[in-house]
């Protein structure tokens, strides 16, 4: 009989009973709701082994790969060492080596770290300070870069961990970081699907990351980015991405200003706007989203209006912390 393991706690789960059914009866509070895989609300990850197949049935590829599963669907097959998503412990080490300002309130920050992580670009990482104070960030950067991850802080007016990794903290401090969370990044597996990005601000930093890594990975599809501020300033790391389109035949790259302007190179618009206005149809492309709440809410329903399967529509909407 599969013995199931969660946090402190370890019983047995019989072969004609779902997880779910068994954390019930082991007086374990699980969330739940529909008991038919539909509202995903028992969702929960297997630390050790693959989880059984059609536990997986209705989940985005990229949580399936990060074997996250239903319990509700879920009879297991062998001993499981599970969690809950929101169970992310901070057992990674690392020290600043870069400090980079890329726009007057952007920081580059690069940390290296020192004991084992597993992430992809475009996930998103807990970074807490000495004191505990804790702000999510987007990782920048692909892991084909060795021991390293990049992050893009935009400084806040009353934000006290962004003015604080901005101004107090030293290359070689110690920052302590979370496992990598989210699902919007790459996946290989089909290298000649279109992409389509849309970003605002520093939604550019999951973007930049998930850009690199296809590229990295031999992607041949096209890869269009549409990159949006209101003035030129926020469009940052403009001259990068420049140089990446002259290097790669699929990729595009357009800088969007919002606010009146006569500049060359730069497209008059907000960025999902002219993105959306772009492309006639959307079927068959994967769509990531980063940004502004309501740019990344109206954008998924403008995309899948568009003929974007929702399963390959991914966001993340950047809510400013303090």
């Amino acid at each position: 009989m599969p013995q199931i393991s969660l946090g402190e706690t370890q019983f047995a789960c019989p072969g004609d009973e779902t997880l779910l059914d068994a954390l019930l009866k082991a007086n374990l509070r699980i969330p739940y709701s529909c008991r038919q895989g539909v509202c995903q609300s028992c969702l929960m990850r297997c630390l050790n082994v693959a989880p059984p197949a059609n536990s997986q049935t209705g989940l985005k590829d990229t949580l399936q790969r990060q074997n996250y599963f239903l319990a509700c669907r879920c009879y297991p097959e062998q001993d499981m060492t599970v969690a809950l998503p929101d169970q992310q412990t901070f057992a990674v080490n690392a020290v600043v080596i870069k400090k980079q300002l890329l726009a007057p309130d952007i920081l580059r920050l690069v940390l290296q770290y020192e004991t084992p992580l597993e992430f992809y670009a475009g996930q998103f990482i807990n970074l807490r300070r000495g004191d505990g104070l804790t702000r999510s960030y987007s990782i920048a950067i692909s892991p084909q870069t060795g021991n390293l991850l990049e992050f893009h802080i935009r400084r806040l007016p009353q934000g006290q961990f962004s003015n604080w990794a901005h101004g107090e903290l030293a290359i070689g401090s110690p920052v302590t970081l979370s496992q990598a969370q989210g699902n919007c990044y790459y996946l290989p597996g089909n290298h000649g699907q279109p992409l389509l990005l849309i970003g605002t601000g520093s939604g550019l930093a999951p973007l930049y990351g998930i850009i690199n890594d296809a590229l990295n990975q031999g992607h041949n599809g096209v890869i269009h980015l549409f990159h949006g501020s209101r003035n030129a300033d926020g469009l940052y790391l403009s001259d990068e991405l420049r140089k990446l389109e002259e290097k790669f035949a699929n990729f595009q790259y357009t800088a969007c200003l919002s606010e009146k302007h006569s500049k060359p190179g730069f497209a008059q618009g907000r960025a999902h706007d002219l993105a959306l206005a772009d492309k006639d149809s959307l079927k068959g492309w994967r769509v990531y989203l980063c940004g502004h709440p309501e740019m990344v809410k109206h954008s998924q329903k403008m995309a899948y209006l568009k003929g974007a399967s929702l399963k390959d529509i991914y966001a993340d909407a950047f809510i400013a912390g303090k």
